[in-house]
């Protein structure tokens, strides 16, 4: 039922050659399912003893990000620039100023090659947005619109409302939802299970003969805090406007439908969409001393939903990406091949970015030997999750152990096509990936809201994870053997 759960996403969501940007971003590839049987691991001796060589570099860099010089750094980075640019919304001009100002931070670093690559894309916007509730009491609720979504006509839409808490239940009762706004109730089992009402929700609902839908947002918990996302048509099914509603007002509509209350809704929304808009993806590198043409890649976006700041989603990622060169480079340490920072712009509305950075580097992509991405939040770090060949999976094993010092010495297998969010676009064509494997069982409390704030992260968690991205992507880009080719 996952599996099919999994392929309903994957045809509505996207055009492209993989899955929806939403199901990478966040995984929505459930971990359970992306995890297989354990690997035997019998790394080559002389392997183990290369990697067991680098532990007092590794000590090093830790301990300089946890104890030392660094201590506290990347936290005054990011809030710098958070509490500078806030939101950071594609097609905005706060997007490219903030764009500007990290070309000047990167080159003030001393960080090699530092450069932006065009990106193009199609913005959707929103507009003024209300939701009231006519009957049975008058009662204004909060809603935030999906990415994506239509307008509703000019005066609005007025219509009965009709609750549901599953597709199930909608099936069962769609000879009642003809003209009517459908809303979803669905309880939270995890983001990968529940994910797909906001993903396919309005598809459902207008199949049956909904005029517009409301979605419970998608989270385990709520402080009255609506949440955005993506959302998807078919092109066979009627469009209709989809928005957000918080969990205490999903939950109040159920009530109110179950004593047999009558519910009437008023739902506005006036979004927008333009085309041709232009961005750019941010590049910096750590030049290697001897295989500088193969590369480790490590990367977060930088862009953000245009509610709360982008502080967790995914300003700690980028910083911890770009400033573990930073370190890197100011402890005189440059591994054999070339460690490249990406900020990925366009990340929200369907990893655009990386996208065409793919395009623009796929003739290259034989010589990258990782890609590595933080889209998941940067509390207390656990591990790694990898998507790999066996091998490769051993060896990343090895590295974890010398991360003893901070407890980060988690291994999760991953999935190709779920390991990460923008790098997805190489790892399902063959390229190694690493995504940052952390304690975020809150991450989606913050997840797309106003509450996305600094507020969310913790200076010495995002020190600890620092430390762990910075010395595993030097190890790897510094190891005597392709990772690649392991």
């Amino acid at each position: 039922m996952k599996f099919i759960t999994l392929l309903i996403v994957v045809i509505y969501a996207c055009n492209c050659l993989c899955v929806t940007d939403e199901a990478i971003a966040t995984n929505e590839i459930p971990r359970d399912e992306q995890r297989q049987k354990s690997v035997e691991c019998r790394i080559d001796e002389e392997v183990k003893r290369e990697i067991l060589g680098y532990k007092p570099v590794v000590d090093k860099i830790v301990n300089a990000v946890t104890k030392g010089d660094f201590k506290g750094k990347v936290y005054d980075e990011l809030a710098a620039f958070v509490d500078k640019f806030g939101s950071r919304y594609s097609g905005t001009k706060n997007l490219e100023d903030a764009i500007d100002y990290m070309q000047s931070v990167l080159k003030n670093h001393n960080l090699d090659n530092v450069h932006t690559e065009p990106v193009t894309f199609d913005g959707w916007f929103r507009g003024e947005e209300y939701a009231t509730l006519i009957k049975p009491r008058l009662y204004e609720m909060k809603i935030l619109g999906l990415g994506n979504s239509i307008s509703t006509p000019g005066s609005g839409i007025v219509a009965e409302a009709l609750v549901v808490n599953s597709f199930e239940e909608l099936v069962a009762k769609s000879d009642q939802v003809k003209g009517k706004i459908v809303v979803y109730n669905e309880a939270f089992k995890s983001y990968g299970e529940t994910v797909k009402y906001r993903s396919i929700g309005a598809i459902e609902a207008a199949r049956h003969g909904a005029v517009a839908a409301l979605l419970r947002s998608v989270t385990p918990y709520s402080l009255y805090t609506p949440h955005t996302g993506m959302m998807h048509y078919d092109p066979n099914v009627t469009r209709i406007p989809f928005a957000a509603i918080t969990i205490e007002d999903a939950q109040m509509l159920r009530r109110m439908s179950e004593r047999g209350s009558r519910l009437e809704i008023e739902l506005k929304m006036s979004n927008s969409v333009e085309q041709g808009l232009k961005s750019r993806n941010s590049v910096a590198e750590l030049a290697g001393r001897k295989l500088a043409d193969r590369v480790v890649l490590v990367s977060g976006h930088l862009d953000s939903w245009d509610v709360g700041q982008g502080a967790m989603d995914d300003g700690a990622g980028a910083f911890i990406s770009w400033y573990s060169l930073a370190v890197l480079n100011k402890l005189g340490l440059r591994p054999k091949r070339t460690l490249r920072a990406v900020l990925w712009t366009v990340e929200e509305l369907g990893l655009i970015g990386a996208k065409q950075y793919v395009k623009r580097h796929y003739k290259d992509l034989d010589k990258f030997d990782l890609v590595m991405e933080s889209d998941e939040g940067t509390f207390t770090p656990l591990g790694m999750e990898f998507a790999g060949s066996e091998n490769a999976e051993c060896v990343v094993q090895e590295i974890l152990k010398l991360m003893d010092s901070i407890n980060a010495t988690k291994f999760q297998r991953g999935n190709k096509m779920g390991i990460g969010s923008d790098i997805v676009e190489m790892t399902s064509l063959g390229v190694p990936g690493a995504s940052l494997l952390n304690q975020n069982d809150k991450y989606f409390y913050y997840h797309h809201t106003n509450a996305d704030t600094m507020t969310v992260e913790d200076p010495d968690s995002l020190d600890k994870c620092l430390a762990l991205w910075a010395a595993f992507s030097y190890v790897v880009a510094d190891l005597n053997k392709n990772f690649k080719d392991f």
